[in-house]
């Protein structure tokens, strides 16, 4: 057969999932048939040592797994560009080749490959990432702690309040897992580790580009399918451009399945058990009240996600020193229906009462990044403005049904609460959540760094961050009477409606010494500053006939409660329930029916401050007694700043702080590398949430953590063979009694009021004491081109969902309700050929269809039904690329 009849055939075959080429598309550069090497400096300054879409020779033969991947060792994880083998940390990179190889698209696939990395999902569908088991449970709230991982995209920032960005991961030069304390170059959100996203940057070399496309068929499920593309283009002899543009459906594979839901309706009257009158007391109630079904709801695979967006890049060069590069992403994803799943309804079966559930998240980043050289220092500015709005609507049923139970004994909520109309009937008490949030971030990042070819090297910076979120959550319920809404918001039983502030301030500094050519001193630090603020409304309305003075009737609010608008502060700085004659306090936000969440000064409402500063550090040194040998140790430090609890009565928390002890090793012996890392970790006074007085998320500070583990990965490549394993062992306990109430570390939690939260020495939560993956592949020459064969296993232990163990002082246990998130061991096979520029491939993910629990949680703080969010149910797909 012919080249042109096989190019005939192969453009046929991708024209049936629309991948054609631009008119202006050239045949790239011939493989080199020479032997590669490896160079084993670091390279020269101003070099584009990442760029890996137009591949050179020695690149083109790692993607054969003939030699080890030059992407995967030059790394920019120390803020220069140094080779892996050369860094003083635990870092694991996964560059282009293992991330097309793996199909990696997005957060869920490439933490699969990262065995110190961790998270949870919570209810709202945002992602809270942890690693080396720095984790409590709990995490995600809006108004709640900030991350103790950091992710960046390039040299910016996107570590987001409330939910890790999720960027579609496509045209990616590597993936950088940085494990420990980064508080010296990173800072605040990444005490416990940061993960780097790095980009391919515009090329001058030439005109190429790549399409590829994918359909797939999910177990359980329905089709899903993706198509993705990139262009580099030269548009002047200093100027070029590269774009990425993406499209992915993940077909649902939940089941909403029938169910009713049949509330308290007459009460069941007792004897008297008053000594202040004979009336009959409530006792319980008979369930023959409001009665509802989700008949109008009931379908298959209800958590179908699309996700699209693109990327642009420009690469100027200014002369040959200074080098601008603005970018722009932006990123849509929706998701309908819900996402979880009830195990006692049988496997990926759930009840929804509402058929609208969705959720929207997107975003936009720009970023400018400026390269240059003042003298012999390389100098670097990195500054970016970021937007992400988020919808969603959410069913509540579960909320209403756990509390109708929780009050049986008292009639339930038909004879304990106050659902009625305008006109005093009683109406369906269910509730349902609209919720937006407005995130900006804004940062900036000046650095100098001396040239890396000195005895004595440095750099120093200076950054500054700005994060917003206005959030809103609204609870409603359909007809709910006015008088019993928050205050200007007619059906809305809880109103949210805050605006949070964080700022950050540092000066940062790191140098190394080369005592000898074999020994290297390294010694960072980084001053800091942080201003955080909490600002607005959260709670229930007063019924304007309601008087603190003569109480009930009539009731104050649909649930007879005293958080809300009774707790908002009046001119004199008081709650209104203490001082209800007086005006309340102007100056809120906007929409707000008053303030419950600030301070009063002059009259006036104003944000709740949390201020503070410190200095973090690193010390390392750094042996290499031969050329592909080295040892480290480390000691380092990281921090996450305090913050502001919205409930009324909760005191602000404190800052917690990581320091990390740490030996390391890194080896190259021919096709083999070996590295790993062995440390001790000591989390001092750690922040942890969780759902206390109304269902409102409560931060306070612990005791301390001791974390000891253990890291390592190996690599082979040789002959077409590559074999890659990683592991990590993770065992992170409490030290010391966490109390309900006091942080004293000499309290025994047996002050009134005050229980043992969490014994001495219980296991942390989300992560497990194992986790591993290893992946094997073979690749030979066949007909025009080389065939391939691809597996890889990841496994995973068991880990509990929450750190605490009594959560009201009777020894009842969240985890009894919660259940353990499983073990699992996940298989994925892949058969492809790769032709001229074109390849073809089949794969099965998760071939055994196990269902992995990626988090475990519940809806509120009383409910009693544990959803499960699985990972993806076995997938078969077939993936057809072309490259021009």
């Amino acid at each position: 057969m012919t080249d042109s009849s096989i190019r005939a055939i192969t453009l046929g075959l991708l024209a049936t999932t629309a991948l054609a080429s631009p008119a202006f598309a050239q045949t790239p550069p011939p493989v080199d048939a020479t032997p590669a090497t490896e160079t084993t400096q670091s390279p020269a300054p101003g070099t584009n040592a990442t760029d890996v879409t137009a591949p050179p020779p020695q690149v083109q033969k790692a993607q054969a797994g003939q030699v080890q991947d030059q992407t995967e060792i030059v790394i920019t994880a120390t803020k220069r560009e140094e080779f892996l083998q050369d860094v003083p940390m635990s870092v694991r990179a996964l560059g282009t080749r293992r991330l097309d190889q793996l199909n990696i698209s997005n957060f869920e696939e490439y933490t699969k490959q990262l065995p110190s990395v961790s998270f949870n999902t919570s209810q709202s569908g945002g992602t809270v990432v942890y690693m080396r088991g720095v984790a409590t449970g709990g995490d995600g709230n809006h108004s709640g702690s900030l991350p103790s991982v950091g992710v960046y995209l390039d040299e910016q920032p996107v570590t987001t309040i409330g939910g890790a960005l999720d960027v579609h991961i496509y045209d990616i030069a590597r993936i950088e897992s940085l494990a420990g304390p980064q508080g010296t170059l990173y800072g605040a959100s990444s005490e416990a580790g940061t993960i780097r996203i790095i980009t391919n940057k515009p090329d001058l070399s030439g005109i190429y580009g790549r399409i590829d496309g994918e359909v797939n068929k999910v177990a359980h499920g329905d089709m899903g399918g993706k198509l993705e593309g990139m262009i580099n283009v030269p548009i002047a002899p200093s100027v070029a451009f590269r774009g990425v543009a993406f499209w992915q459906r993940d077909a649902g594979f939940i089941d909403n399945v029938p169910g009713t839901r049949t509330f308290c309706g007459s009460k069941v009257l007792g004897p008297d058990g008053d000594d202040d009158n004979t009336d009959p007391d409530v006792v319980g109630c008979v369930r023959n009240g409001i009665s509802v079904n989700n008949a109008a709801f009931v379908r298959d695979d209800i958590n179908e996600v699309t996700t699209y967006g693109g990327r642009a890049a420009l690469k100027v060069d200014l002369d040959e020193n200074w080098v601008v590069t603005p970018t722009i992403m932006h990123q849509y994803y929706k998701q309908d229906g819900f996402y979880a799943f009830d195990p006692t309804l049988g496997d990926l079966n759930v009840q929804r009462f509402r058929g609208d559930e969705y959720r929207r998240d997107k975003f936009t980043q720009a970023a400018l990044t400026i390269e240059g050289k003042l003298a012999d220092f390389d100098v670097t500015y990195a500054g970016a403005w970021m937007n992400r709005p988020t919808y969603s609507l959410g069913d509540y049923t579960d909320y209403t049904d756990a509390y109708d139970r929780i009050y049986e004994n008292k009639g339930g909520l038909a004879n304990y609460e106050y659902f009625y109309d305008s006109a005093g009937d009683a109406i369906d008490p269910r509730q349902y959540i609209i919720g937006t949030e407005h995130f900006k971030k804004m940062s900036h990042e000046v650095r100098i760094a001396t040239p890396q070819d000195w005895r004595a090297r440095a750099i120093v910076g200076a950054f500054y961050q700005r994060q917003k979120n206005h959030i809103y959550q609204n609870y409603l319920v359909d007809n709910l009477a006015p008088e019993l809404s928050v205050n200007g918001w007619p059906g809305t039983v809880w109103l949210t409606l805050q605006d949070r502030e964080d700022k950050d301030y540092a000066l940062f500094g790191e140098g190394e010494f080369d005592v000898t050519p074999q020994v290297t001193l390294i010694a960072g630090g980084r001053l800091f500053r942080y201003d955080n603020s909490l600002f607005g409304f959260a709670g229930f309305g007063r019924n304007p006939a309601f008087t603190e003075e003569n109480g009930f009737p009539p009731p104050p609010n649909a649930i007879g409660a005293s958080s809300g608008v009774r707790r908002c502060l009046t001119v004199n700085g008081l709650e209104s329930l203490a001082d209800e004659d007086s005006e309340l306090a102007p100056g809120g936000v906007a929409g707000t029916p008053c303030t419950n969440v600030g301070n009063v000064v002059n009259g006036r409402a104003v944000p709740r401050e949390s201020k503070g500063h410190g200095f973090t550090h690193r010390l390392s040194a750094r042996y290499k007694p031969a050329e592909h040998l080295m040892f480290y140790a480390t000691w380092s430090r990281g921090f996450r700043p305090g913050g502001i609890n919205r409930q009324p009565n909760a005191p602000a928390y404190d800052p917690d702080y990581l320091t990390n002890y740490e030996l390391g090793w890194k080896t190259s012996f021919g096709p083999v590398t070996w590295n790993g890392a062995v440390y001790h970790q000591i989390w001092k006074k750690f922040q942890f949430s969780f759902l206390g007085e109304n269902s409102l998320t409560v931060i306070q500070n612990g005791r301390d953590a001791k974390i000891d583990g253990l890291e390592t990965d190996l690599s082979y490549v040789h002959g077409g063979l590559s074999l890659n394993a990683a592991a990590a062992f993770t065992d992170a306990k409490t030290s010391g009694a966490i109390c309900h109430s006091s942080v004293d570390p000499s309290a025994d939690c047996s002050a009134p009021g005050d229980w043992i939260v969490t014994p001495d020495g219980t296991r942390l939560p989300i992560t497990p004491k194992f986790k591993g993956t290893a992946t094997a592949r073979y690749s030979w020459p066949m007909w025009l081109g080389k065939a391939h064969v691809q597996g890889s296993v990841t496994h995973q232990g068991s880990a509990s969902v929450d750190v605490r163990r009594d959560a009201d002082g009777e020894g009842s246990n969240p985890n009894d309700v919660l259940g353990k998130l499983h073990s699992s061991t996940l298989v994925d096979l892949f058969f492809g050929y790769d032709w001229q520029n074109y390849s073809a491939e089949l794969f099965a993910t998760n071939l055994f269809d196990e269902r992995n629990e990626l988090s475990r949680f519940v809806a509120c703080s009383v409910c009693t039904v544990a959803y499960v969010l699985p990972g993806r149910p076995r997938t078969f797909g077939l993936r057809l690329g072309t490259r021009f």
